[in-house]
């Protein structure tokens, strides 16, 4: 059974891991990927979906740009879910998510997803508990969907500290480079961490029989982009896939 105990599971690497030999795994599994990305655009039988979730600054943007630098990009997309539009919010909440879901043959990342209508719609009054639960219901019907349509789900909490994520906040406002990142409003959600980890804690109860979360100690971008990287290579690497052999006729 799968710890979902956020208060309890550290966020960062084991003491003894070391960070030079980490990255060199993380390197030889981003190899491994781009070679069976290329087997899955080639054969279009399979797609896969990576739902990355965190707190603000849990760094699910650099998780990105490591863990896929050698995936060619006609294979992949990504998709962030902001606050809905008026349109959006004209339809049922899965509307603007499903024509999203990747067709056979690509990769698609949602950095955040279908399950902020659970999460920030609860801690900012949106949404009731009462409507939360009956749309766990729909999501995990949703992506019973995709998964009967070939679609492999992989579901992964950024998790990090409070004390590392206000390092980060910092860090926005200390660099110019990443003054872009910075919005007043992230030390207003900083305030609301037992709510969001309540709210998580509920969604990994309730949404994890067919599809578990896997929890991702963020602190250290190295150990995390291992395990992502490693994850997403064991998940590809069980679809046994094959390139097509030449067509005769």
């Amino acid at each position: 059974m799968n710890n979902y105990d956020l208060e309890n599971i550290s966020a960062r690497a084991p003491k003894e891991l070391s960070k030079e030999d980490t990255k060199n795994k993380t390197n030889k599994f981003i190899e491994e990927l781009e070679e069976l990305q290329n087997v899955l655009y080639a054969e279009s039988k399979h797609s896969l979906l990576i739902v990355l979730q965190g707190m603000d600054a849990s760094g699910k943007d650099g998780a990105v740009k490591k863990v896929f630098s050698a995936v060619n990009p006609q294979g992949i997309e990504v998709k962030s879910f902001k606050a809905p539009t008026s349109k959006e919010l004209a339809h049922d909440f899965l509307w603007r998510i499903h024509q999203h879901t990747p067709p056979q043959g690509k990769i698609q990342i949602f950095n955040r997803s279908h399950y902020e209508d659970v999460l920030v719609t609860r801690v900012l009054g949106l949404t009731d508990d009462e409507t939360a639960k009956k749309r766990f219901g729909i999501i995990n019907a949703f992506e019973q969907l995709l998964q009967e349509r070939g679609t492999q789900i992989l579901k992964f909490y950024l998790h990090i500290s409070e004390a590392e994520q206000m390092e980060r906040f910092q860090e926005r406002l200390n660099n110019p480079r990443k003054h872009w990142k910075y919005n007043p409003n992230d030390l207003k959600s900083a305030k609301d961490w037992p709510l969001y980890r309540q709210y998580y804690t509920d969604v990994f109860k309730n949404c994890s029989s067919d599809i578990p979360w896997t929890i991702i100690p963020s602190d250290q971008n190295w150990y995390k982009e291992l395990l992502l990287a490693e994850s997403i290579v064991t998940c590809l690497r069980g679809l046994n896939m094959k390139y097509p052999g030449l067509e005769t006729e």
